[in-house]
């Protein structure tokens, strides 16, 4: 009885505040349940697209009959922003159910590939995160650098191939100390989830800020000649050099001290997760559009595009294809087509569209000539949504649709833009410059340049 009175009491609460809400005007039913799997995203954004598509037509057919498209228009983008969302979503969970069916996920304090000594210099550094002032902390932290160090002496006296990335030098507060191989490691990967274009470009890591690549331009020249015949000396081929140029990308994540002092603050997830996003929202930027002056050279700032074909083109500037309109995306389809036929076939094979979320919303309204949409959500796991067959990274820093603008990419990247990561992190810890919090200055040079300019291809907002 006391339990049925309880109940019928938190129903009558339920429902005054309900009402209260209701009147207040504050609060807010779901519409959507939550999403539970990556197949219940897939259902979700197969139906988002159907409504999408029956919501365009509709708009279309009151554009010939001269009505308002007003309405139509708004839940267009309503529908845009939920289908991002969805993508968005699948997305997270894909990357989650990656990690979880890695071998060794979920395993004790010795990470996957760890070495004993390694789990233990890592183990140091994070005590020594939390207090610095502490004398054991710093020399236990001390003792485990110079552990690993004669370590990897050993294994170059012994022949033995070591990585640079594990070199740990203690050179104290103010220089600060290399970060945990198995740390560095989880904020590249991270960074790769965040920033797109690491995800499809060539990524190399060196020792030097010199590193600089040859590659050969038109390839060897070659004739035919029958069994007796004489033989020519052919071209040598033309070699072209890719240096990038290089910058520091840091991060600063802050921590109050009373969050270090408890011992339930995980400390190492949140600086991997803090300064991996850090790190990569600068790097994306840099990555499209970044001039070259302490920071990687992007692949929208390199010489003026032109619109000049690859054979009469000088290597080193990237070709575009004019949207045929002044100032918004093409009218017809055509010129997309345009754009990937002007790429060679050896790179259309694993050439993608490189744009931001408002050039993609524009792109869902296209079709062809039997009436097809043009752009295809993903409805299978761990694949992307496709434009004209070929798949969409979605890059936030791309330009918007403006006059002389270049909002839309297609090409292969992999091919067409090189990444070069020094090998190593530092990390200095601040406590004196804001009271009361510790900051954690994380740092590492990053450089970048075109690579191959036949193998990626511009749209370009204009008339011609």
């Amino acid at each position: 009885m006391k339990q049925a009175a309880l109940l019928g009491l938190m129903a009558l609460h339920f429902a005054a505040f309900q009402s209260k809400a209701s009147a207040l005007g504050s609060y807010e039913k779901r519409e959507e349940p939550s999403i539970k799997s990556v197949a219940d995203a897939l259902d979700k954004i197969a139906t988002a697209f159907d409504e999408y598509k029956k919501t365009n037509d509709a708009r279309i057919e009151a554009v010939k009959s001269g009505a308002s498209t007003e309405a139509l228009e708004a839940k267009l983008a309503k529908i845009d922003t939920h289908i991002d969302a969805l993508n968005e979503a699948k997305s997270r969970l894909e990357k989650v159910e990656t990690k979880l069916a890695r071998p060794g996920a979920g395993a004790g304090d010795r990470k996957e590939g760890e070495s004993k000594e390694a789990a233990e210099y890592r183990s140091a550094f994070v005590a020594w995160t939390r207090n610095p002032s502490d004398p054991e902390r710093r020399t236990a932290l001390q003792q485990r650098a110079k552990a690993m160090r004669a370590i990897e002496s050993r294994g170059d006296e012994d022949g033995l191939e070591t990585r640079a990335t594990q070199t740990v030098t203690s050179t104290g507060s103010a220089g600060g100390f290399a970060l945990p191989e198995i740390i560095e490691r989880a904020i590249a990967r991270l960074s790769v989830d965040i920033s797109p274009i690491r995800q499809i470009a060539t990524v190399r890591t060196v020792g030097s800020p010199d590193y600089k690549e040859l590659f050969d331009v038109n390839g060897a020249a070659f004739e035919w000649v029958g069994e007796a015949g004489a033989r020519s000396q052919t071209n040598t081929p033309d070699l072209a050099e890719v240096a990038p140029t290089f910058g520091m990308a840091s991060a600063k994540p802050q921590a109050s001290e009373e969050s270090l002092d408890d011992l339930f603050f995980d400390v190492e997830n949140w600086l991997i997760s803090s300064a991996a996003e850090a790190i990569a929202q600068g790097e994306g930027l840099a990555f499209v559009s970044g001039n070259g002056t302490n920071r990687p050279t992007g692949f929208l700032a390199g010489p003026t595009p032109l619109a000049t074909v690859d054979a009469s083109r000088a290597f080193g500037t990237l070709q575009y294809i004019a949207s045929g309109q002044a100032a918004a995306m093409p009218a017809s389809a055509d010129i997309f087509y345009d754009v990937i036929y002007s790429l060679r076939a050896r790179y259309r094979a694993n050439a993608r569209w490189v744009t931001n979320k408002l050039v993609l919303a524009a792109m869902r309204k296209y079709k062809d000539s039997q009436n097809q949409y043009l752009w295809q959500p993903s409805l299978i796991a761990s694949e992307p949504a496709t434009f004209l067959g070929y798949a969409i990274t979605e890059a936030e820093d791309m330009p918007a649709v403006g006059a002389g603008a270049f909002p839309l990419a297609f090409g292969d990247f992999k091919e067409g833009y090189l990444i070069a990561d020094r090998v190593g992190m530092r990390m200095t810890r601040d406590e004196i410059t804001t009271p009361g919090f510790v900051k954690f200055y994380v740092r590492k040079r990053v450089g970048g340049k075109l690579r191959n300019t036949q193998a990626i291809k511009l749209l370009k907002i204009a008339t011609s």
